[in-house]
């Protein structure tokens, strides 16, 4: 990537109640830091997405799939569980974003600002695979946008999901790289 500002690099559900539910999740934040970093040096957009729901969760009805996090009251805005996770921090530049689902896109502004910003090309990363991942993927593919999947910038609770969505699914509509494969392919920003 040449700086063109035409790259942004999602962080998703990175969020403090999300990463601490899987032990193998643990490094995962420390990487993507290094990765933001990276990102940033090279012009990239660095946009964290997580989820949040309002008080009392209205935007989670009876058919929702996320009908637990409304019965236990979790990841309301500002609660410490949906916060950044620790070893995140986001930088002047950098941009945040709620969203409501799976999809990184589902009741968050995130393409409106990618749009702003004249980004075609998605960089994923983010817990879970299966979830978040997979999800971003399908509906930015379907946007048209150009995809990267940083293989280990994600974790799934199933070895096996990960290795699937890996090596054989996500290969059939974006690019699978590894974190220092793709922060060495970045060129600096120009002045």
């Amino acid at each position: 990537m040449s700086g063109d500002g035409r790259t942004a690099l999602l962080i998703m559900d990175m969020q403090r109640g999300v990463v601490s539910r899987l032990d193998a999740a643990a490094p995962l934040p420390a990487r993507l830091a290094e990765a933001a970093r990276a990102a940033r040096a090279a012009g990239a957009l660095v946009v964290y997405v997580g989820v949040g729901y309002l008080p009392g969760h209205p935007e989670i009805g009876p058919a929702s799939a996320f009908t637990q996090l409304k019965e236990a009251g979790a990841f309301t805005l500002g609660a410490p569980e949906a916060e950044l996770h620790d070893d995140l921090t986001a930088e002047p530049g950098d941009v945040q974003v709620t969203k409501k689902r799976f999809s990184a896109f589902s009741g968050s502004e995130l393409e409106l600002v990618l749009r702003a910003h004249g980004v075609t090309h998605l960089v994923l990363t983010g817990m879970v695979t299966s979830g978040v991942v997979l999800s971003t993927l399908r509906e930015a593919s379907d946007k048209d946008y150009a995809l990267t999947v940083l293989s280990d910038g994600c974790v799934d609770y199933d070895d096996e999901v990960q290795r699937v969505l890996m090596d054989k699914v996500f290969p059939r509509q974006a690019g699978v790289r590894t974190i220092a494969d793709w922060t060495a392919s970045l060129s600096p920003a120009r002045g």
